[in-house]
């Protein structure tokens, strides 16, 4: 059955321009990381979210922060039907070339998370892999990623550790604005179980940004209900 979960945002070509739901210079500021660098990230899926779909029957899968692609096109070669969600223009449209190249289809959406009108409990799994999501007061972020899991579902995200915490070096980076596992965790009810939430060394693909955290906290549950 085919759904469709993503409003007027998504689509299977590269996104033209004006298609973005979200601010503005969100997407400014990450299209410009993306352009300063013909590849940003290494093109292989991230260690721990391999480690965690093993043994999971694949279903829909929403991927939060998709980046140039590599973890959408893993899950889709793995018999995902896979939503993948960036805020980069410049991002989705090498995401979509090597979509292509990989003969696989993924559905992409030029959104912020809270922008993205996705349907409420639609997805066997939602997988953040190191997300950049802005905290806000109403916990807007954290609880799009809840809503996002169908009955029965996944929730995983994964995040490099300590960098919750300011670090004298950081002198733009500010823990305080992002959101991080724990407070996500810490919107648990009874409607959810607890998998895993621990640090763990990481399995790290060789290059890329980001390569050169050691560490990993993992927190993957399951909604009951």
């Amino acid at each position: 059955m085919t759904h469709d979960n993503a409003g007027s945002t998504a689509f299977r070509t590269p996104l033209p321009t004006d298609a973005y739901a979200g601010d503005p210079e969100v997407r400014a500021e990450w299209d410009h990381r993306y352009a300063d660098r013909p590849q940003l990230w290494s093109g292989r899926p991230n260690g721990a979210l391999v480690s965690e779909v093993a043994g999971l029957t694949p279903g829909r899968v929403l991927d939060v922060g998709c980046g140039e692609g590599a973890d959408a096109v893993w899950l889709a070669r793995g018999g995902w039907e896979v939503t993948a969600l960036e805020v980069s223009g410049v991002a989705l449209e090498r995401a979509a070339g090597h979509a292509r190249d990989a003969g696989v289809t993924v559905q992409w959406v030029h959104a912020e998370l809270t922008e993205a009108a996705l349907v409420t409990g639609s997805f066997d799994l939602v997988s953040a892999q190191y997300p950049a999501l802005l905290r806000t007061p109403d916990a807007a972020a954290e609880r799009a990623l809840l809503a996002a899991v169908a009955p029965g579902g996944v929730l995983l995200v994964v995040h490099h550790a300590g960098m919750d915490v300011r670090h004298p070096h950081d002198s733009e980076f500010d823990p305080a604005d992002y959101v991080w596992p724990a407070m996500i965790a810490a919107l648990f009810d009874d409607d959810w179980e607890v998998q895993v939430d621990e640090q763990r060394p990481r399995v790290a693909p060789d290059g890329g940004a980001g390569a050169h955290h050691a560490d990993d906290v993992v927190l993957r549950a399951r909604r009951l209900r």
